[in-house]
């Protein structure tokens, strides 16, 4: 289903909320506040029937969408749009596109990166690669008398995020305060399954990683890149695409929202073998969540 057919189908609020359902519920209708399956079809949606509930809910009720003043048709639209061009879409431009402002297609973007926010609790294993970046501005593009000397390299003012791939090319990312073992080691050890086999390059973040694991480094230092079958190829390869489209469509993210983004590009990635159509309902099984304007623009990382 291409963007056209997309538009003609879900041309009706009736067919979103329809489809909507189907996607969170595909077992039938629960209640998002105490999970019964007991449940009333009033005229305006839903209510529980246990009798230590009995509270009305939409389809809504739960998920990023809930609250919201813009038609679920506009939804379906941006959700669309945003998982399906491959480096994303700008704010400004989903305004133009669907007819709303600024202000509201930032805030619609940034609850459909919650939407993309990884819930898979499972484990990757087998062969795993893992690495750290730097996101940020470079100092030499700053003006000369606001140039920190220091703030190169690892040193400087930059964000820091650890990702890691398995074989098969699916992704886990996070952004971290450091790269040091004291975030790096736990956050490897909760999401890679003890005894798989680990290959990283020869920073110090990664040393203790040998007690849980079967750890291979390359040392990029000396120029090595790849040591038979030992490389970080995969993951670089998901770096250079995120940082691709951080610079080319937003230009610039600040440390507050930088995990929204990582998980942006994080599901199109590990979402890149399905269809368009397929994404987006993958999207809407994942929408329960919520993120309401004040939390989003509070004054904390």
């Amino acid at each position: 289903m291409n963007l056209i057919d997309f538009s003609r189908y879900f041309s009706t609020e009736e067919i979103c909320k329809k489809h909507l359902e189907q996607m969170r519920w595909p077992n039938g209708v629960t209640c998002p506040f105490c999970a019964s399956e007991r449940i009333y079809v009033t005229k305006r949606g839903y209510k529980c029937a246990d009798k230590n509930c009995y509270k009305k809910f939409s389809v809504t009720v739960g998920t990023y969408l809930q609250g919201t003043k813009i038609p679920l048709v506009k939804w379906f639209m941006a959700i669309y749009i945003s998982t399906a061009h491959k480096k994303g879409i700008s704010s400004h431009q989903l305004a133009k596109d669907i007819g709303i402002t600024q202000k509201w297609a930032w805030f619609m973007l940034q609850r459909i990166r919650g939407i993309m926010t990884e819930k898979n609790a499972v484990k990757l294993k087998g062969v795993i690669q893992a690495d750290e970046t730097l996101i940020g501005g470079k100092e030499k593009n700053k003006h000369a008398v606001k140039r920190n000397p220091k703030a190169y390299g690892r040193g400087g003012n930059k964000t820091v995020v650890l990702g890691v791939r398995d074989f098969g090319g699916e992704v886990k990312a996070w952004v971290i305060p450091d790269a040091s073992r004291q975030y790096i080691t736990p956050l490897i050890q909760q999401n890679v399954k003890q005894g798989s086999f680990l290959f990283t390059d020869t920073w110090g973040g990664y040393n203790d990683l040998s007690k849980s694991f079967v750890h291979f480094k390359i040392n990029h230092i000396e120029g090595q890149y790849v040591r038979g079958f030992v490389h970080t190829n995969g993951i670089e390869n998901f770096w250079s695409q995120m940082k691709r489209g951080i610079n080319g469509i937003y230009h610039q993210v600040s440390p507050k929202h930088l995990h929204r983004y990582v998980s942006e590009y994080s599901f199109r990635y590990n979402t890149r073998k399905i269809g368009d159509s397929l994404r987006v309902d993958f999207a809407f099984a994942q929408c329960a969540g919520r993120l309401k304007w004040n939390d989003l623009i509070a004054d904390k990382v």
